[in-house]
């Protein structure tokens, strides 16, 4: 017998054998087979029959020999289904609802796919604890602090995946509030907000909607045969990836290279100028309201040579702060 997620399983049974024997070997270290014999309570000659069903599934699992030798799963050509305990199931999608939530940049369609799939499988009581966690969590908004609830985001993800029409409730930019029903295309990020292209059924034409006014999405039930974009969508996908302006960046800090690198994205690394200062030039595709939070957030004496722009709003944060402890004094 053996336990696999709270249930006693007879080592007879090949699937629930060759599942503890995976969970095993996922942990990385290497696995005598005289060990992985007694763990499951069958011989070593199950043992080597089960590690060749497992590569014949596609895990890379390598063999050594020698007193010391095992097995030990390696990295392959293609990526094979995992098994994760429940933290570190947790621990995943606890980091995917932060980043898709709040549009990190670089974080795009692949990562609410893999939160759809990973949310539609956990259990109950996990799902519970990863809520938990994200209430628990305040989060540093970026841009015009526009958030989204991850939810919100697997529901269309998993709705445009399966085919399968949705209903929510939408406000647009000058405030008017309507309810939609879509056939949802594809969810697109622009690093800083997320967009929905769809077909909307009752205006009978392609539309772009922005998620953060996206509100109550849910799954209606009923399926659709995905239409075909036409040509003018190729504009609407277009307007939901403009061209972001670079920035010329260029800043002085009163502090050692490696205590500013410390607390900037690792597309902005200073040189060094000397033993307790350096200089940033770089070019930055961040909004110049990120950039000001950010240099702000360095802990140091920092002078900006440029772009203008960033001067400006690096005033207006300062004034604003200031009114802020003002008032609250």
């Amino acid at each position: 017998m053996s336990y696999i997620e709270g249930i006693l399983v007879p080592m007879t049974d090949t699937p629930a054998r060759l599942l503890n024997l995976l969970s095993l070997l996922q942990t990385p270290r290497e696995w005598p087979s005289s060990e992985l014999s007694r763990r499951l309570s069958v011989s070593a000659r199950t043992i080597r029959r089960d590690i060749d069903r497992l590569r014949e599934l596609g895990y890379p699992v390598e063999a050594t020999k020698g007193a010391v030798g095992g097995y030990r799963l390696v990295a392959g050509a293609a990526m094979p289904p995992l098994l994760l305990d429940d933290e570190e199931a947790v621990a995943i999608a606890v980091g995917l609802r932060a980043g898709a939530g709040h549009a990190i940049e670089g974080v795009e369609e692949a990562s609410v796919r893999a939160l759809a799939k990973l949310e539609q499988v956990l259990p109950a009581r996990l799902r519970h604890r990863v809520s938990a966690l994200q209430a628990a969590t305040v989060p540093l908004a970026r841009g015009d602090g526009a958030t989204i609830d991850p939810r919100t985001l697997t529901t269309i993800a998993s709705a445009a995946t399966g085919g399968e029409r949705l209903r929510f409730g939408y406000r647009a930019g000058d405030g008017v509030e309507s309810k939609r029903l879509v056939e949802p295309h594809r969810l697109v990020s622009t690093g800083y907000r997320w967009y929905l292209v769809a077909y909307d059924v009752g205006r009978e034409a392609w539309r772009t909607f922005r998620v953060d006014r996206v509100s109550e999405p849910f799954p209606t039930g009923a399926r659709f045969t995905p239409r075909e974009l036409p040509a003018a969508g190729a504009d609407l996908l277009k307007h939901t990836r403009p061209d972001r302006q670079e920035h010329a960046v260029d800043v002085d800090f009163e502090a050692p290279a490696a205590f500013v690198s410390a607390r900037l994205p690792k597309s902005l690394t200073p040189s060094p100028t000397g033993e307790g200062s350096c200089r940033l030039v770089a070019r930055s595709a961040d909004s110049l309201e990120w950039l000001a939070l950010r240099l702000a957030l360095v802990d140091c004496e920092f002078t900006v040579h440029g772009p203008p722009a960033l001067v400006t709003h690096l005033e207006e944060l300062g004034a604003r702060l200031t009114r802020s402890a003002t008032a609250k004094a």
